[in-house]
């Protein structure tokens, strides 16, 4: 199992190392995939050193691509037209995609990836859940192959969805109860 998880300025860091960090819990190799260089500023102001730049990056070998939100971070991955081919190729071969807040919106709602697909996405944002389903008061929402949660709060679930998807029951529930969640 491969997972590369996305991070550039501006990023909302819990987000994303939440869900690195329960990922890696679960033994899946986790790679942390810096745009626009391999040290990145957080939204918050916290400096994180990706382990390699997307440049570097081949996503055929991707089970899943994992886009967290934050601003302007979420703008900066959606402009980033390596990222958004990477997503039409894993969406085409019906692989994994999981985004966070405003991600799903920014990332996958506005170039189409939730066509009839139903997701969440931070309240405010579901103008560009073009053509989805909005799930009000959800948390995560899977549909297919495509994995959405609400904003940082979830974060912690996000990941151990991922980890029940590609892992199973048994070893979301252990990471579970080791983290005390």
């Amino acid at each position: 199992m491969k997972v590369f998880a996305m991070i550039t300025n501006g990023t909302e860091e819990v987000e994303c190392l939440a869900v690195v960090d329960i990922l890696r819990r679960a033994g899946i190799d986790t790679v942390l995939v810096g745009v626009g260089g391999k040290t990145v500023v957080s939204s918050h102001g916290v400096t994180v050193t990706a382990d390699v730049e997307i440049d570097d990056v081949d996503f055929l070998d991707a089970d899943v691509i994992f886009v967290p939100g934050g601003m302007p971070g979420t703008k900066n991955l959606a402009a980033c037209g390596k990222l958004i081919d990477a997503l039409k190729i894993q969406d085409k071969a019906n692989k994994r995609i999981a985004a966070v807040c405003a991600a799903p919106s920014l990332v996958l709602g506005a170039n189409g990836f939730l066509k009839g697909k139903k997701a969440i996405c931070f309240p405010g944002m579901e103008d560009n859940m073009l053509d989805a389903t909005v799930v009000t008061g959800a948390r995560v929402v899977t549909d297919g192959n495509i994995t959405t949660a609400r904003g940082l709060g979830c974060s912690i679930e996000l990941g151990l969805e991922l980890v029940r998807l590609l892992l199973g029951e048994d070893k979301a529930a252990e990471i579970k109860g080791k983290i005390q969640f």
